[in-house]
């Protein structure tokens, strides 16, 4: 019984240690969730910054001291990023980009600090929304894989 849930735990670990970059695709007019958590276990919020970047260094969104700061957002970005503040102590700081572009296109960096962690994020924009469907399914899968992860690691690894 305890190989099992060692087993887990190891394997929760090595995807979050394993996947250093992620491909995500998405479609003209969709959204994706560009995911990105922290494998520290003692995550203080009040200690914890965390500042999303595009290909361009334009900053996409920021996580101050465990609150989100939109002051300095670059336009391109405002009102089309969206955060599960409720995870942020799991250490989920996946973001959601919605009314996609094919200018988003490109990689996505998570810088997570005071730990040092960066997370990059390859983001592929292929035909519309229209074309394609409705992707809310897939975004939804990929939230419920994230917390789903986060929630074994918290369980099985502390």
């Amino acid at each position: 019984m305890i190989n099992r849930w060692f087993f887990i735990c190891a394997f929760a670990l090595l995807i979050n240690k394993v996947s250093l970059q992620v491909t995500v695709e998405g479609f003209v007019g969709g959204s994706v969730v560009l995911p990105c958590s922290s494998t520290e276990h003692d995550l203080t919020l009040q200690d914890t910054d965390v500042h999303w970047r595009d290909k361009d260094s334009k900053i996409v969104f920021d996580i101050v001291k465990g609150e989100d700061s939109i002051a300095e957002q670059n336009s391109q970005y405002k009102n089309r990023v969206e955060t599960f503040p409720d995870e942020y102590k799991r250490g989920n700081f996946s973001i959601i980009l919605t009314n996609l572009q094919h200018t988003d296109a490109g990689e996505f960096s998570c810088f997570i600090t005071p730990s040092d962690e960066q997370k990059t994020v390859e983001l592929i924009i292929t035909g519309s929304t229209a074309e394609k469907g409705n992707n809310l399914f897939t975004i939804w899968m990929t939230i419920l894989t994230c917390v789903f992860l986060c929630y074994l690691h918290q369980l099985f690894c502390l």
